[in-house]
């Protein structure tokens, strides 16, 4: 990891929103699969991270349905994933819900890939974001849309020194995958 003096190692979030999930008739919320473009798109989502070298060290995923087929089909784009962790409370979670799930990390860990929803996900980059590069926080407060990736870097010696504004959004990027021809 890279060091700033007296600020500690350089860490790495990364927030995956889920990648476009299908509506059927009566599936509760929680297990609703990926639709055919969320298929197409969660590999992309992986294919990214690894083109911008930002593989994680751990990854932290909602239980939701859509969001654990988002991480498989990302994660399976690299010769060995990182351990995951699911977790329930970021289903559906504030901004807050998931500051405090991000606090809980490993100080060990470099980049952390969080996956999961809007508009949680959404509101805690804007949080996060003290300042960013190019117009990726315009190109943010428009949309955040299924399978984008947010890439914010930071220096502390713990996850718990992340806190609103201490981050610097350098990336904003919505990997799409190709529709198979007929």
């Amino acid at each position: 990891m890279i060091e700033r003096a007296g600020a500690g190692p350089l860490h790495r979030l990364v927030v995956l929103r889920h990648a476009k999930s299908a509506w059927p008739d009566d599936v509760a919320d929680h297990e609703r699969p990926l639709a055919p473009r969320g298929r197409r798109d969660a590999p992309a989502a992986g294919r990214a991270l690894a083109e911008a070298d930002c593989l994680p060290d751990l990854a932290l995923c909602s239980t939701a349905l859509r969001a654990r087929q988002t991480w498989e089909l990302a994660a399976a784009q690299w010769g060995t994933p990182p351990p995951v962790r699911h977790d329930p409370r970021l289903y559906a979670a504030t901004a807050s819900a998931l500051l405090a799930a991000v606090h809980e990390t490993p100080p060990e860990v470099g980049t952390l890939l969080l996956v999961g929803h809007n508009p949680g996900l959404e509101e805690l980059v804007l949080t996060l974001a003290g300042d960013a590069l190019a117009d990726a926080l315009d190109r943010l407060r428009t949309k955040f849309p299924t399978s984008a990736l947010a890439f914010l870097s930071w220096y502390g010696t713990t996850w718990e020194a992340l806190t609103p504004g201490t981050a610097l959004l350098t990336g904003l990027s919505v990997p799409r995958g190709k529709k198979k021809r007929a």
